[in-house]
């Protein structure tokens, strides 16, 4: 009896138009999840001049082509314009963001500016350059942010950005911080916002492959092998990948913060603290069996056992 074999591998239409429907949920998910952030957090007010900060990197082209289109559809009229410092890095290729950015049709400055040298110059050998460069960084952004007439200044830090960021905060500098998606400048004269605050870093890889964006490295702080952040990055997609789904649900927990249970009395009363003789939701359950039923209770989380 001869047995009928059947080939089952998709054919190339069959492949492009997998690829076709992926890139179309990635590109829906990645418009709502920006524009989730920025109703929730009043990113984007009618009338405002964003000042998109461009690095080069695949966050910042995707936070661009992703404003862009939230800029058709929204409800409210923004004006979007590119700023990229050009720090000075031996090599760099200047001539990539000009025209990339003179395709898409916004508006772009170029800031020349040689905080190569000075962080050089000031940081020894082998220690981290971020800090300092990040400073530089700031000051000339919101210099140039003046001079433009920008209300916004859009950083492209994601999901995965914020986490690391209070992890290192909480490992190395004691407090419970993060990065907020949107604050006051140290100047106190703009508000800085973080649209791409919901997005998980693996979605804009996979974005700036689709869109094959002129990635540009850094040479600066890109380029030191050992940084604390890159330790945790990695701690963070090690978690992710043993147990899915953690990573929402730690995110999900900076914005479910409960006072009472911390321990720092400058935000509970705990020195004035009474028994009222009502029983409270939140009362003392530490040494209770982790049900997670808080977090059980919130739409599109993951329950994790422990």
């Amino acid at each position: 009896m001869s047995a009928l074999w059947i080939d089952h591998d998709p054919t190339p239409l069959q492949r492009e138009q997998k690829i076709e429907r992926e890139t179309h949920k990635l590109e829906k998910r990645l418009c709502r999840l920006m524009g989730q952030a920025i109703v929730e957090y009043n990113m984007i007010e009618e009338g405002d001049r964003v000042m998109v900060c461009m690095s080069g990197g695949k966050d910042s082209y995707a936070m661009l082509d992703i404003l862009q289109k939230m800029q058709q559809r929204a409800p409210v009229n923004f004006e979007l314009i590119a700023v990229n410092l050009d720090q000075k890095q031996p090599g760099f290729p200047a001539h990539i963001l000009p025209d990339y950015l003179a395709k898409t049709g916004v508006p772009f400055h170029i800031e020349n500016q040689d905080t190569y040298s000075i962080v050089k110059d000031k940081v020894a050998p082998g220690k981290t350059m971020c800090s300092l460069c990040s400073r530089l960084r700031r000051g000339i952004l919101y210099r140039v942010a003046d001079e433009l007439g920008a209300t916004k200044i859009a950083l492209g830090h994601h999901r995965d950005d914020i986490l690391q960021t209070f992890f290192l905060n909480m490992f190395f500098g004691g407090k419970l911080k993060g990065m907020p998606p949107k604050l006051v400048s140290d100047d106190g004269k703009h508000i800085v916002i973080r649209p791409l605050a919901r997005v998980a870093e693996k979605d804009l890889v996979r974005w700036a492959e689709q869109r094959q964006f002129p990635i540009i490295p850094c040479t600066l702080c890109g380029s030191q092998d050992n940084l604390q952040r890159k330790q945790v990055g990695a701690m963070l997609r090690d978690w992710e990948r043993k147990h899915p789904g953690r990573v929402e649900s730690m995110f999900s927990a900076l914005q479910n913060v409960v006072p009472s249970h911390l321990a720092d009395g400058t935000h509970y009363d705990f020195k004035g603290l009474t028994a009222t003789g009502v029983a409270s939701e939140d009362g003392d359950k530490a040494f209770d069996p982790p049900e997670f039923v808080a977090a059980a209770s919130r739409p599109g989380l993951q329950v994790i056992q422990i």
